[in-house]
């Protein structure tokens, strides 16, 4: 059934068009040649003349960009590469004036080895332990099982400890 077919009933985004906007490549605000929020805002006229009801936007989020922003550091916090927290709020503001939603693309499972969840997780003692899949190596030191990547060589790789990380019993 296409957006059209769909009952009034529905939930809106169920009838919506969406567009989605990856930063980095959709519109350079500053000239660096690098997408950015003030790029975007510049352009949402465009893509509000197109038809759509809404914007998904990819990660923009504070990461180390060792995966292109789906390695986020802080969730809470837009990547200097993509503008500041004041940008975004430009491009809520813009966007809802044209009458579009903004739905971000929360990517919870793609945290960054900076991340403090994933921090908190890997000293495996404090009780976060299961945020994550963490497995030890066999005996004879290789890894858990012979697992590939979807995109390519192993699923595991080897995460050192974290030297300040001490974990007591009490």
């Amino acid at each position: 059934m296409s957006a059209d077919e769909q009952p009034e009933t529905a939930p809106w985004w169920q009838r919506a068009v969406f567009y989605q906007i990856y930063p980095r490549s959709f519109a350079d605000g500053d000239g660096d040649g690098i997408g950015d929020l003030p790029g975007m805002i510049e352009r949402l006229p465009y893509v509000a003349s197109l038809g759509v009801d809404a914007i998904w936007l990819s990660p923009f989020f504070r990461s180390p960009m060792k995966d292109f922003g789906y390695d986020v550091s802080d969730y809470r916090d837009v990547d200097p590469l993509f503008g500041s927290l004041q940008d975004f709020d430009r491009l809520v503001e813009r966007t809802h004036a044209l009458g579009l939603k903004l739905i971000i693309d929360q990517v919870w499972s793609h945290t960054s080895d900076q991340h403090p969840w994933l921090r908190d997780s890997s000293a495996r003692c404090n009780g976060y332990d299961d945020w994550y899949v963490w497995a030890d190596a066999k005996p004879d030191g290789t890894p858990p099982n012979n697992w590939q990547a979807s995109f390519g060589g192993p699923a595991w790789t080897w995460h050192p400890a974290d030297a300040n990380i001490i974990c007591t019993t009490s």
